[in-house]
């Protein structure tokens, strides 16, 4: 691991996070924060942007071999977006962890989970919680 540290101490500079909004969900400060929160905690972070296609965030995950994908969700295609970028890392022979994030209403959240999304993060999750998640998805801690 790299002795290089944040400003607020992190020391994960090995994990490489893609955030992305998939689809034409135009609500995005809540990834923004999440992404300043996996920097402050040492990560690398790939931040897309917003009306992401499955194509774009797969080529991303390839050219900057991400070790997790990052999906904020908040127009109720949770459903649809997710296992559409779960089928898009398939076809491209992927194996990269999914995160969902957002307005994930909890009867969803088996379905979700079952279809393969390693973890579902809901609104107010505090910054220790989200990089606890990625890190348990990424390396199992």
């Amino acid at each position: 691991m790299s002795d290089t540290t944040t400003p607020s101490g992190g020391e994960d500079t090995t994990t490489r996070v893609v955030l992305a909004k998939l689809g034409l969900d135009g609500h995005d400060r809540g990834i923004k924060v999440v992404a300043r929160m996996l920097r402050d905690a040492g990560m690398e972070v790939i931040y897309l942007g917003l009306r992401q296609t499955t194509d774009s965030i797969v080529a991303a995950v390839e050219q900057e071999d991400a070790d997790a994908i990052g999906l904020s969700m908040h127009n109720a295609g949770h459903l649809t977006l997710g296992p559409a970028m779960l089928a898009a890392l398939d076809a491209a022979d992927l194996d990269v962890p999914l995160i969902i994030g957002g307005i994930v209403p909890a009867p969803d959240l088996p379905i979700l989970t079952e279809a393969g999304v390693a973890a579902v993060l809901g609104p107010g999750a505090s910054a220790d919680e989200v990089v606890r998640t990625v890190r348990r998805v990424v390396h199992g801690e």
